[in-house]
């Protein structure tokens, strides 16, 4: 329980009616699950105003409204707040509310279209190898030492990010490591939040459908950077060519890594095969069980948080080599007969492209590349046809499939996909609107020593079909048709 005027710092409140001398249980910008003695945080999100839910949140026992416009008519005994912007308001509420603690460990975040969830996945194993007690929050889980948390989006809403924090103190946890997404940073869900640390992977075409251009998807994600105290640490991967404008405003110590230039983190691959990675890491050898360079450049970032944040290097390069890839990275999956099974979340088009030309620079090239693919529905839909093309032309066969349709007509998604293919590149796909339908015909095309990529799905263990989510597993899926039980 906190008093309302100790919550309401750094909230750029504007007009209070009412006293805000009140004792309050629980902040709430979802109406639905407001309860007595609450303060309904009316945000004006994406599709829902919260703004129209005022009156629901005060007969639901709503004590405080916090809100960027007062409702017409104001009821005896409520406090109204008007501030600013109702999103920055409800991080730093949060924040204020579960006693700031983020200030209270260290959090590092980590943006980039691509590899957000792999990096974090593998600090947390690092840094608890390393001896520390660690939390996580990202796409697939959150977890808090041995207890792991349903994860439901990338980076969860302000309240659900510092109350999990606050648990991670309380479980005293020494790091948090966080999956900072763009549409997170957009929406001020991490405001309040105090980072030790944070990194930039890479920035390609992703989530335009929500920013508009990438110029705004760039600006998303540069928040990150001009939050940070100058007690932080920035670190860049340098290989991409937008780094700088990421580092614009940035008043944390930056740092870089790369595979391609000098950088205070600078890595070399040595061998790149299906076995693993031989590496180079300033000056040290390292080897890896993970594959291709693009999780050369996430070790990378990796080693480079590491050291940041004072580890001792030797100790460092000995427990990267036993870190394991995320669940749907890259994930191997091989049968008796000498098929090789790869399921990746690849669902941009540079994820995929990624991980086909890492199979292009493996394979002894007798080989044939089978690859699975589909677009989710409700998402940017210029990217299909570019993800057609970059499966048709780095594969040796293609088939089309449902992604998560979600809302979508899963047909209509794949003739966007394919209405980006010239006559050459057709010849060679085939479209099957069933994804396990798709997977099996993959598995029935394969010779021993072919390869199967099953993409953009990963680690989810569903299909979205106009709202209802079926159980679905690619690896599953694909290890019991590639190893049937006798």
């Amino acid at each position: 329980m906190k008093l309302l005027k100790d919550i309401l710092y750094r909230s750029r409140i504007k007009e209070v009616i009412g006293t805000t001398n009140l004792a309050v249980e629980k902040i709430c910008f979802d109406s639905r699950e407001v309860a007595k003695f609450s303060v309904f945080v009316a945000v004006d999100g994406a599709t829902v105003n919260g703004h129209h839910y005022i009156e629901k949140a005060i007969e639901l026992g709503a004590i405080a409204v916090v809100c960027e416009a007062f409702p017409k008519e104001l009821q005896e005994h409520i406090t109204y707040v008007k501030v600013s912007s109702s999103a920055e308001s409800l991080g730093h509420l949060a924040a204020n509310f579960y006693d700031n603690p983020s200030a209270k460990l260290k959090v590092v975040g980590v943006t980039g279209t691509n590899g957000k969830t792999s990096i974090v996945t593998m600090l947390f194993e690092l840094f608890t190898k390393l001896g520390y007690n660690c939390g996580m929050l990202s796409t697939v889980v959150n977890q808090i030492g041995d207890r792991k948390i349903q994860s439901t989006h990338t980076t969860s809403d302000a309240v659900r990010v510092n109350s999990l924090i606050a648990e991670m103190v309380e479980d005293g946890c020494d790091f948090c490591f966080m999956e900072v997404s763009s549409h997170a940073l957009e929406q001020h869900r991490i405001d309040g939040v105090e980072f030790s640390q944070a990194v930039f992977t890479n920035i390609t075409h992703d989530h335009l459908d929500y920013h508009g251009t990438f110029a705004k998807y760039i600006g998303a994600k540069r928040k990150l950077f001009t939050s940070l105290s100058h007690n932080a640490v920035a670190i860049f991967n340098k290989d991409d060519r937008h780094w700088p404008d990421m580092a614009k405003d940035v008043e944390a110590e930056i740092k870089g890594y790369s595979l391609k230039s000098m950088a205070d983190f600078k890595g070399k691959i040595i061998a790149n095969q299906f076995e693993g990675l031989q590496l180079q890491f300033n000056g040290h050898e390292v080897w890896s069980q993970l594959i291709g360079a693009f999780n050369a450049s996430n070790l990378l970032a990796i080693y480079g948080v590491a050291i940041s944040a004072g580890e001792d290097e030797l100790e460092v390069l000995t427990q990267l080599s036993t870190l394991r890839p995320a669940p749907g990275r890259f994930q191997q999956v091989k049968s008796k007969k000498g098929i090789i099974g790869i399921v990746d979340y690849a669902h941009t088009p540079d994820a995929l492209s990624n991980v086909l030309d890492t199979i292009s620079k493996i394979r002894t090239g007798s080989e044939k590349v089978i690859t699975v693919v589909g677009c989710g529905g409700d998402r940017d839909r210029t990217k299909r046809p570019k993800m057609a093309q970059i499966a048709t032309k780095l594969s040796d066969q293609t088939i089309m499939t449902s992604d998560n349709p979600r809302t979508e007509d899963p047909q209509a998604i794949l003739d966007e996909m394919v209405g980006g293919l010239d006559s050459n590149l057709l010849e060679k796909t085939l479209t099957i609107l069933d994804r396990e339908q798709a997977i099996k015909t993959a598995a029935a095309l394969a010779n021993p020593g072919d390869i199967i990529l099953i993409a953009g799905k990963g680690h989810e263990t569903y299909q979205d079909i106009q709202g209802v989510k079926h159980h679905f597993d690619d690896v599953e899926i694909l290890n019991n048709l590639i190893n049937p039980s006798e």
